[in-house]
């Protein structure tokens, strides 16, 4: 059994092609990877609204997709693909998956899950930058 930390993309990206690590460059994405690592999981990967199911390293374009915009119908869609990317590197019936994603993203994953863990959830984007710098810093 493996524990796979699964983080959303953002909006707030560079202009230019890089790793999936240093592409997004929002405040909450930092902390949500940073918080993710000292959790120490098996596997971190970033849900990416255009490419899915990314690794950290892997290189990518920027882009402007959202799910947020995306119709139930679409947000399934991707879903699915996301799903069949997880079943590559995982197993979704027994890992536990750590979730830093909002309810769009994490909507049509989450009955495929077994196993999975929320640690943001109800939490809006202040009080989650707030939790997320009070557990990345020395407490």
């Amino acid at each position: 059994m493996d524990t796979v930390a699964l983080i959303s993309c953002v909006r707030k990206k560079l202009s230019h092609k890089a790793r999936a690590r240093d592409l997004y460059i929002s405040s909450l994405f930092r902390l949500n990877l940073l918080y993710a690592q000292q959790l120490a999981p098996s596997k971190i990967f970033i849900l990416s609204a255009k490419y899915g199911l990314l690794r950290l390293d892997e290189e990518i374009e920027p882009y402007d997709v959202t799910l947020n915009t995306m119709s139930a119908k679409e947000r399934k869609i991707w879903a699915s693909k996301v799903l069949a990317q997880l079943r590559e590197c995982s197993d979704l019936a027994r890992d536990r998956f750590i979730i830093f994603a909002g309810q769009k993203y994490r909507q049509y994953l989450l009955p495929h899950m077994n196993s999975y863990d929320i640690p943001l959830l109800g939490l809006p984007i202040g009080k989650q930058l707030q939790f997320l710098r009070r557990k990345t810093t020395n407490e």
